[in-house]
């Protein structure tokens, strides 16, 4: 073989290698959805929710970027797991117009629920243009109560000995890191929602020393191999996706996200995490 046809072949076989990764971040790991088993030992649970499941489901971001019928996929598949409890993590659309609330009705009315209870934050996409539309907030707020889910914002609720702290979004104008954590009571069972993990970084916190769910990052979405990835919407780079040991015994996870804000991933398949609550 002569030099012109080895390089010849080798740029023949590097488009096909380029054509076909393509067409995989673009139309297979988008909707290749991954269920992340976790262990979750929590301080002060009860003994009758050892064993249970808590399932985490975050930033769905309905809209014209991708076909919401996966959405409803992905749910029919959750459901199968039958959890105790279901938390939302936020970022229900991708940007919020009159014409996307047809399609978000249509998406939440088949949302999983809980068998105990079922609770949401609103992530910073829910807060309209600039984050600072209370009005947006409000209406995927009524949106997610309709269909059996209890919105928190900077707010708590208890079930069954255990016990939900919700923060509204860091980027809004209503976080109010103080006033959610003012509902912490350090004798009781306690999760903590909070879309963005870059508050985990605030001093706000206190005595904490629970669990921390959160989103927002999608684990970048792409990810080259033995690289971090190149774009994440966070002041700490560390917090990609996954478990994170923090200071003072607390415990953040974030969830990848199950849509997405383009219809790309690579090496960050979409994610539902079903946690297994233990005594800890």
């Amino acid at each position: 073989m002569n030099r012109r046809s080895f390089i010849k072949k080798t740029l023949l076989r590097l488009s096909g290698i380029g054509l076909l990764t393509g067409f995989y971040t673009w139309q297979i790991e988008p909707f290749w959805v991954e269920f992340v088993k976790v262990k979750m030992p929590v301080k002060n649970l009860p003994e009758n929710l050892a064993g249970k499941t808590l399932m985490q489901i975050s930033d769905l971001h309905v809209g014209d970027r991708f076909n919401f019928n996966f959405l409803l996929d992905a749910f029919r598949e959750a459901k199968a797991f039958n959890p105790y409890f279901v938390v939302y993590t936020g970022d229900y659309v991708t940007s919020y117009q009159d014409s996307v609330q047809p399609d978000l009705e249509k998406v939440m009315s088949q949302a999983v629920t809980g068998k105990l209870g079922t609770f949401a934050i609103l992530g910073n996409h829910d807060y309209g243009k600039n984050w600072s539309e209370s009005a947006v907030a409000d209406k995927i707020s009524a949106t997610l109560s309709y269909n059996g889910i209890q919105v928190l914002r900077n707010d708590s609720a208890e079930v069954e000995g255990l016990a939900f702290i919700g923060f509204e979004d860091f980027w809004s104008t209503h976080f109010q890191a103080e006033k959610a954590m003012s509902h912490y009571d350090p004798s009781k069972a306690t999760i903590s929602l909070c879309h963005n993990p870059d508050v985990c970084d605030l001093d706000v916190w206190g005595n904490y020393d629970g669990w921390i769910l959160s989103g927002h990052t999608h684990g970048g979405q792409v990810k080259p191999p033995f690289l971090p990835p190149p774009m994440l919407p966070v002041r700490n780079k560390l917090y990609t996706s996954g478990l994170f040991h923090l200071n003072n015994g607390r415990t953040l996870y974030i969830n990848r996200a199950l849509g997405h804000l383009w219809q790309v991933r690579f090496n960050v398949r979409p994610e539902i995490t079903v946690f297994e609550l233990e005594v800890g």
